[in-house]
């Protein structure tokens, strides 16, 4: 029954897109997941056949088999680190059978801000109909909910080059190899979600060219725009943090009918000169409206009147986000996307009206293969010094419980086997026989030094904490990131900070032992009384530190559509470090009753006393 799905969802999608069947769409869905365990064997059976003849499976001695027990004996959970040979094998040109029984033809990259350089994993054609399907399930469930007729789309997309590897593979980011392919753009036209930007402004070499006129092309077709998104709620925020800036020299180009001289890419120049028509009176209404705004406030609304709703990735790392996105979008609901990652989509949210802090994904059981780690398991097995202990035994999609914690593995048609994604997820409910998730966090842990352990989700949760404190002087921080400082005898927790003003100096003192304060982990707590861990430190970074940052990944090839800015700076993120390093201007060390205070650009160190 799966097998013949799957090739009939592959024969419409090669054939002329027809109208999108939102009813159709629902009632497959849901037929699939009321036997989400029968899909899912069905789905390894296909990917197992589909690569018998690949050299990976054949030296784990699978000989043929397809079913699940066989296939969990024979093959190990692995991490990136142990498919990394294989992979360098086809980026170097090897064309035979490695990963998968037909040649990887394209690389995609993932955003490298964790390690500080992008990882190489396999993609082919499948995983663009896995992704296609996301996107279809998901549109159906949210136009249910939001309904949106012949409507333009104000995305914030954006696509870098691909390239040719060594071997002659191309390459490119994985929303690149979405972007570029042929049937993307049709499939988008069939789901009523057509970008206001023209092609030439979305595959634009220069990011802040595409950004200007983007904002420039939803402002054109400000009536028509019912939706706003992006691919991460980052890219959103940071739309509209440039429009505040330059929102005049907007409103200048659509008055004259003239581009402005900061846009040189001869492509956007001539394309947007096209749409570009002198337009006194929208001019006018935009400037207007602008001047009428209280800080900003229902921004969104303000220019797009029509839109229902903005959306894009708001949960795990885009969650600090949200504050400000909520700001610029007054009354508009937030909708946040699917569930997925560089390696393979995994779920899609099927329960739109939930807020982005509440959402949960329904596991789409026909794009791969999933299993799931107790969290129990890694616990008990000091995941942090044993990523790959032989006592794990993931559970199947069908056997995970109600309110446990997971660590997700997944198999997918594209080469990846038993592969460990590093996400911990919370099983919130079933969508008839498919778990709900939630996604927690990453399961690596962040910031460790001695027996302490913090996630990104503690540290997030310390931030937020301290930014409450630093909003009594009505400001907010733009941006964050760690550092575990082992220079010194003990090592200490740093943490970077931009804000979006001038603070006081008992303000940010008070910020500093609020962050210390905020580590509640039991490990922590312990070694900082005894000076096993030494003072927390707050570093506070010039506006438009963490710009340059973006600015570095995007020299490496990354695309804004996936940038996520890194919430902890290791040794191999050296670059990163320096840039933060170098743009430091105040610096608190958090003691037991004192917060000393050093501004780098005086000779002075004045210390204020806390209670």
């Amino acid at each position: 029954m799966l097998e013949l799905w799957f090739k009939r969802v592959v024969k419409n999608m090669l054939e002329k897109v027809e109208e999108f069947n939102m009813e159709k769409v629902i009632q497959e869905f849901e037929t699939l997941t009321k036997d989400a365990g029968r899909v899912q064997r069905e789905t390894l059976k296909r990917i197992l056949e589909d690569n018998a003849s690949a050299e990976y499976l054949q030296n784990l001695g699978l000989n043929g088999r397809t079913d699940p027990e066989s296939f969990k004996a024979c093959v190990p959970l692995v991490t990136h680190k142990e498919l990394e040979p294989y992979i360098h094998r086809i980026i170097d040109g090897d064309t035979s059978s490695i990963l998968t029984g037909k040649p990887i033809t394209t690389m995609s990259l993932s955003s490298g801000t964790t390690q500080g350089k992008p990882k190489y994993l396999p993609w082919n054609d499948e995983l663009f109909e896995t992704t296609m399907q996301i996107y279809q399930t998901s549109f159906a469930y949210r136009n249910r909910e939001f309904p949106i007729k012949n409507g333009k789309a104000l995305s914030f997309i954006y696509s870098s080059k691909q390239f040719k590897t060594k071997g002659g593979v191309a390459a490119g980011t994985a929303t690149t190899n979405v972007f570029r392919n042929s049937r993307y753009k049709r499939e988008m036209k069939a789901l009523q979600s057509q970008c206001c930007s023209p092609d030439e402004v979305i595959f634009g070499p220069d990011f802040f060219q595409s950004l200007y006129c983007h904002l420039l092309c939803g402002l054109i077709f400000h009536e028509e725009v019912q939706l706003v998104s992006s691919v991460f709620a980052h890219s959103i925020v940071h739309a509209f943090r440039t429009f505040e800036q330059v929102w005049e020299e907007l409103c200048t180009d659509i008055k004259q009918g003239v581009l402005s001289s900061r846009i040189t890419v001869p492509s956007i120049r001539a394309v947007m000169s096209k749409l570009l028509k002198p337009n006194p009176e929208l001019a006018n209404l935009i400037h207007a409206k602008c001047v009428g705004l209280s800080n900003w406030y229902g921004l969104i609304p303000e220019l797009f009147p029509n839109a229902k709703y903005v959306y894009g990735i708001m949960t795990g790392s885009m969650e600090p986000y949200l504050k400000k996105m909520r700001h610029y979008a007054g009354e508009l609901p937030l909708l946040t996307a699917d569930y997925g990652s560089s390696e393979g989509w995994i779920a899609a949210n099927v329960n739109p009206r939930l807020a982005p802090e509440f959402a949960t994904y329904a596991v789409l059981p026909q794009i791969g293969y999933f299993e799931f780690i107790p969290l129990t398991q890694l616990e008990n097995n000091d995941a942090s010094s044993s990523f790959l202990s032989i006592d794990l035994n993931p559970v199947g999609l069908s056997e995970v419980k109600v309110g446990e914690e997971y660590e997700i593995v997944i198999t997918n048609p594209a080469g990846l086997y038993r592969y460990r994604l590093g996400d911990v997820v919370k099983v919130m409910g079933f969508h008839n026989s498919t778990p709900e998730l939630k996604f927690v966090r990453r399961s690596s842990l962040l910031l460790t030094i001695n027996i302490d352990k913090n996630t990104e989700a503690d540290l997030q949760l310390a931030v937020e904490a301290a930014g409450k404190v630093l909003a009594e002087e009505k400001l907010e921080v733009v941006d964050f990131t760690s550092h575990v400082d082992l220079s010194k005898e003990p090592g200490h927790y740093v943490i970077f900070w931009e804000i979006n003003g001038e603070a006081s100096e008992q303000v940010l003192g008070e910020c500093c032992n609020c962050l210390d304060k905020s580590f509640v982990d039991a490990g922590y707590t312990s070694s900082r009384k005894v000076n096993c861990i030494g003072p927390l430190e707050l570093r506070l970074v010039r506006r438009g530190t963490f710009q340059k940052i973006l600015e570095h990944y995007l020299g490496l090839g990354a695309t804004v559509s996936q940038y996520k800015t890194p919430r902890c700076v290791g040794p191999t993120n050296s670059t990163v470090l320096q840039i933060l390093t170098d743009n430091v201007v105040k610096t608190y060390l958090k003691f037991n009753h004192l917060t000393k205070f050093k501004d780098s650009r005086k000779k002075t160190c004045p210390h204020c006393v806390l209670s």
